[in-house]
């Protein structure tokens, strides 16, 4: 079942487990995971944004996936088709500096603009968390591939945990669906990219551990 590398051999693995890996590796791409949660706490929350209109809600979500979502795949993109990256996968080290740094810009715009509107405490801490997760990743990145996806996964598990001692979670089938979420985030990893077991743990509690800082430095 492991490869040379250390990473699950993706050839012993039927089609349809692939396929379906590929999906939610899609699915709960980093990126995405920050639309998501920004549309929870818009529309499905009821204990964040109190008193918003409809249409202000949709303007912060506006806001935040163009520089937070938006913008970061836009550059990918733009980097793949200038040849400067070999593959939107950034499959390797060296693809992923250039990415890393243009996010990295894009999100503490994102998290600055958050902050000077007078966002809910718990959307910028998120969006602080985001900056401070592919910062770290940067560094890390000198080191080791480590799994932005487990990263993504680790953070997204914090937060909701964080809502629910907060008692800003008001359906704790929420926290379930995210523990379920992350699980297979992190497995459709090992099954289909080459990261290394220990790729993943590590891109996990890194993201678990900064959720829970930026959460008691703005909260």
């Amino acid at each position: 079942m492991v490869n040379e590398k250390g990473g699950l051999n993706v050839n012993l693995h039927p089609p349809v487990l692939r396929f379906f890996a590929s999906f939610f590796s899609y699915l709960f791409h980093p990126l995405f995971v920050i639309a998501w949660v920004t549309l929870y706490l818009l529309f499905r929350n009821g204990l964040v944004f109190i008193g918003e209109t409809s249409f202000e809600k949709l303007i912060v979500f506006l806001r935040v996936f163009s520089t937070s979502v938006f913008l970061p795949v836009v550059t990918v993109l733009l980097l793949k088709a200038l040849g400067f990256i070999d593959s939107i996968q950034l499959h390797t080290q060296k693809d992923r500096i250039v990415p890393y740094v243009a996010c990295i810009t894009f999100f503490f715009w994102s998290f600055y603009v958050s902050k000077k509107l007078g966002d809910p405490s718990e959307l910028t801490a998120f969006l602080l968390s985001v900056f401070i997760a592919s910062s770290a990743s940067l560094i890390i990145n000198n080191y080791m591939k480590v799994s932005m996806h487990a990263m993504g996964a680790g953070g997204l598990t914090a937060f909701f945990s964080l809502l629910l001692f907060a008692n800003r979670l008001d359906d704790v089938l929420s926290l379930l669906l995210v523990f379920l979420i992350a699980g297979i985030t992190c497995t459709s990893r090992l099954i289909v990219s080459d990261h290394k077991p220990a790729e993943i743990a590590v891109g996990f509690t890194t993201g678990l551990l900064i959720q829970v800082i930026t959460w008691f430095i703005l909260l």
